[in-house]
């Protein structure tokens, strides 16, 4: 699950792991709906990034079903590096389409410090990994970023640079997995309470 909406989503801010980013009215109200949907699963654990906005979620979440959650660093945001706390305008134009090349694996993605996608994915499956052999066929909650859930998607479906920056991962929203012998398959993308279909 990604967190719901937050300032840096409003202001179009690289935030990175910064702190002083919480979630927006809207991103509470898109937590607490969310989690109503999520009612009828058998969740047995959730893990959650450290980065505010993906631990308020997952605390709304939790509460509603009942639950502690976990934080686990193997969900945090991108280490931005220096251009954390950058506008998308302002990155546009120094680096061009900063995001596109975050996918290629341009050279200047680690010249400014940033992780890259390979590293995101390596952390990502790791806790999959972690969560099969200690959760069993228990349905688990990650909270986390857009990028984490990108990185999972690009595994099951070895998606080209370009299919993952034209993929959005929306707020608040679901990308559901299912174990089947072994092997990791997309059972949605992009899932919601109805409502929210009607809004974005």
């Amino acid at each position: 699950m990604r967190h719901g909406q937050a300032r840096n989503n409003v202001e179009r801010v690289l935030a990175g792991r910064a702190k002083g980013y919480p979630l927006t009215q809207l991103g509470v109200r898109q937590a607490e709906n969310i989690a109503e949907f999520l009612k009828p699963f058998k969740i047995s654990a959730v893990y959650s990034s450290p980065v505010e906005r993906a631990e308020q979620t997952a605390g709304i979440v939790a509460k509603t079903l009942g639950m502690e959650y976990t934080i686990d660093e193997r969900l945090t945001e991108i280490d931005m590096g220096g251009l954390g706390g950058m506008p998308y305008e302002d990155m546009f134009a120094k680096h061009g389409n900063i995001f596109l090349r975050f996918y290629e694996g341009h050279p200047v993605i680690e010249q400014n410090g940033m992780e890259t996608f390979a590293s995101i994915k390596k952390r990502v499956t790791d806790l999959v990994e972690h969560c099969s052999k200690h959760h069993g066929d228990g349905d688990i909650l990650l909270v986390t970023h857009m990028d984490p859930i990108k990185s999972l998607l690009s595994t099951v479906m070895q998606l080209r640079p370009e299919s993952l920056y034209e993929l959005i991962i929306r707020n608040a929203s679901l990308t559901m997995f299912k174990r089947e012998q072994g092997n990791l398959s997309i059972v949605s993308i992009n899932s919601m309470c109805p409502e929210r279909y009607l809004q974005d």
